[in-house]
């Protein structure tokens, strides 16, 4: 047994646990650690030393780690990291191809199950709040897509403009455009077409259905930091993959087709490089573009707080009051004791 799980249950014997009625063990739920946090927050570092002590494997729930070639900009783990812990739903799509919360439920299902079949420790780990929600609750479920309907409102943005379909959707649905933001032009299409064949909000969907998730017991955590220590740590970390060569694995996405995935082109990071690529690379272009990075990226953290301040399951915790070593005993403990 590893030292860490040792000395964690070495603190669990220190109070008195309430008593529970004991379940047979073929109806007890299989546990399945998840960790989410802001952009930036450190959750890559801590998720590899839990599954190395633990004996664990990575489930990827980042909408854009799915992606081969996305590596720099989605601080992507690296070739010897995932020789030294098993990691899933990273590299499983080229550019050209589509991957939607319904392909994201359905795999990591796979790889979850997978991974209790092998004796292992499944742990979820992403800050992409649409993921992890859909793999706790379900997918969301709604009306198959009319491409009639759908012609006519990819029309209308291209003609009214992203803004303008947005306002639309924050007359019809706040709660829902809450959790998006003007730029995401297939969620805004995609909620108006629920809308209009359905006469109904799409927030009363995202509620998800039956299926595989209800056989798991999540153990969910949030890390966080102040939001001034987290916003240094994000404007030196946009730096740092600037400097790693950020600009020019755009440069190659876009000669593979990344301006024609919807979802892709629009990510943090991405889509203000393929607007500066779009111009004269000048200083003054690039400058704006560095700073139009940044900014995106803490606006993106302050909308995973927002999401994961709704989430009930998830319990905080804050990684400047709190060591990474005492961090990752409260998750060990919890996982081996609850």
């Amino acid at each position: 047994m590893n030292t860490l799980i040792e000395e964690s249950k070495v603190l669990i014997t220190s109070f008195e646990l309430p008593q529970k009625q004991k379940i047979p063990p073929h109806l007890k739920k299989k546990k399945v650690i998840v960790i989410a946090g802001p952009t930036g927050v450190g959750k890559t570092q801590i998720s590899l030393r839990i599954a190395k002590v633990s004996g664990g494997e990575i489930v990827s729930a980042d909408s854009m780690q799915v992606y081969r070639g996305m590596d720099i900009g989605t601080a992507k783990v690296s070739t010897d990291e995932m020789m030294q812990v098993p990691h899933h739903l990273i590299d499983v799509r080229d550019i050209s191809q589509t991957f939607n919360v319904k392909d994201f439920y359905d795999e990591a299902m796979t790889a979850i199950k997978g991974i209790i079949v092998r004796g292992h420790v499944p742990i979820v780990v992403g800050g992409t709040g649409f993921y992890t929600h859909a793999l706790i609750y379900g997918p969301p479920s709604g009306p198959p897509s009319v491409p009639e309907v759908r012609s006519r409102l990819e029309r209308e943005m291209d003609e009214q403009g992203s803004l303008a379909l947005f306002d639309r959707l924050r007359h019809l649905d706040p709660e829902y455009a809450g959790t998006i933001t003007q730029r995401d032009r297939h969620k805004i299409i995609r909620a108006l077409e629920i809308i209009t064949l359905t006469n109904q909000k799409v927030s009363h969907f995202v509620k998800g259905a039956a299926g595989d998730h209800e056989n798991y017991d999540f153990r969910c955590w949030f890390l966080h930091l102040p939001k001034e220590l987290l916003y240094a740590r994000i404007n030196q970390r946009c730096d740092e993959m600037i400097a790693k060569g950020f600009v020019d694995e755009v440069k190659r996405l876009e000669k593979q087709g990344l301006r024609l995935n919807t979802s892709a082109s629009q990510a943090i990071g991405y889509r203000q490089c393929l607007e500066y690529l779009a111009k004269t690379e000048t200083k003054e272009n690039f400058d704006y573009f560095v700073d139009d990075f940044k900014r995106a990226s803490r606006r993106y953290a302050k909308r995973q707080f927002t999401w994961f301040k709704k989430e009930p399951l998830f319990r905080w915790l804050d990684l400047d009051t709190t060591t990474t070593e005492h961090a990752i005993e409260h998750i060990l403990q919890d996982f081996e004791v609850s």
